[in-house]
């Protein structure tokens, strides 16, 4: 019996064990996006997905959960399983402001960044032939027929909103605001004549590929020009200091496992070193602005100050 017992067990020692494939390569890692097809952070997730499968030997896929400001795609990333094969897309400060007002279905602290990787001035945007030139001839509009200037946003919350509410504030108006859950729905309205204004990214705005000598952007929300835009002023430069931006990056489950993090992590770093990588980010107009996620959360904490500000004055609900 025991001569078996020792035969059976060297049997086994024998036979060669089947290792578990690693992160990510044994199926397909799913980037959650917030917002529909054609938007600067649907573009931004695309054109980082080919890259990032090329450094880990995975496959990425894009999936866009738009509605709810975002809080669809972030809940989504919150209670996912910490496995790594899901991750998305966090967009601030839509990412912040859902919890503003009311009981969002997920919490900040459930989803842990891993890094900024965009920071894209907000714009306002017009049909080229329409008499608003400049943020003034918006103003003057506003005062002129009060409570009936449209102005697009992609939801309740989002940088584009905030941006109205500033400058309701600086100026003394009151706009309206028009949600629409993804780019190409606001785009349409706006070409189509339903809307005065767009809020758009100078990311997105610069990276149009149709339609865009039908639009004129009059401001951009920056302390100065972004240099692919030179020639549009910021709102500073217009005589109202409002500064609004959305900062994109990835986030995943917070209990992602430690050596995965630092896996993608690196692959992050190296991409954006990559000389193909900063091609294809100039070709998609993408205002690149790397930040380590802890640094970015520092960041994220002191941008909730000053949205307690705005919401003592301006409740955007």
């Amino acid at each position: 019996m025991f001569t078996r017992i020792v035969l059976a067990l060297a049997l086994l020692l024998a036979i060669p064990v089947v290792a578990l494939a690693e992160w990510p390569s044994d199926k397909p890692v799913e980037i959650i996006v917030g917002f529909g097809p054609g938007g600067g952070t649907d573009i931004m997730a695309r054109a980082m997905a080919p890259f990032l499968e090329k450094r880990l030997n995975g496959k990425f896929i894009v999936v866009n959960k738009p509605g709810a400001s975002g809080e669809i795609a972030y809940t989504a990333i919150a209670l996912a399983k910490p496995d790594g094969y899901t991750l998305g897309f966090v967009n601030t400060p839509g990412y912040l402001t859902v919890h503003y007002g009311r009981k969002a279905q997920f919490k900040i602290e459930d989803i842990h960044l891993i890094g900024r990787m965009v920071d894209d001035p907000t714009g306002h945007v017009v049909r080229a032939g329409g008499e608003i030139k400049s943020v003034k001839d918006l103003v003057a509009m506003a005062k002129a027929k009060p409570k009936s200037i449209t102005i697009g946003t992609f939801g309740h919350g989002t940088d584009d909103h905030l941006a109205i509410l500033k400058l309701e504030r600086l100026a003394g108006v009151q706009f309206i605001n028009v949600p629409y859950a993804g780019m190409g729905q606001l785009m349409a309205a706006l070409l189509g004549g339903h809307l005065h204004v767009g809020g758009l990214n100078v990311g997105e705005f610069a990276g149009l590929s149709y339609d865009a000598e039908k639009l004129r952007m009059i401001g951009q929300m920056s302390e100065t020009r972004w240099e692919e835009l030179k020639d549009v002023p910021t709102f500073k430069e217009q005589g109202f200091d409002v500064q609004m931006s959305s900062e994109r990056g990835l986030g995943g489950p917070k209990s992602i496992p430690p050596a995965i993090l630092a896996k993608l992590t690196a692959a992050i770093v190296d991409m954006l070193k990559d000389p193909e990588f900063k091609k294809v980010a100039e070709q998609q107009k993408l205002p690149m602005a790397w930040l380590p996620g802890d640094k970015w959360g520092a960041k994220i904490a002191n941008d909730m100050k000053q949205l307690d500000e705005i919401w003592k004055t301006s409740p955007w609900r």
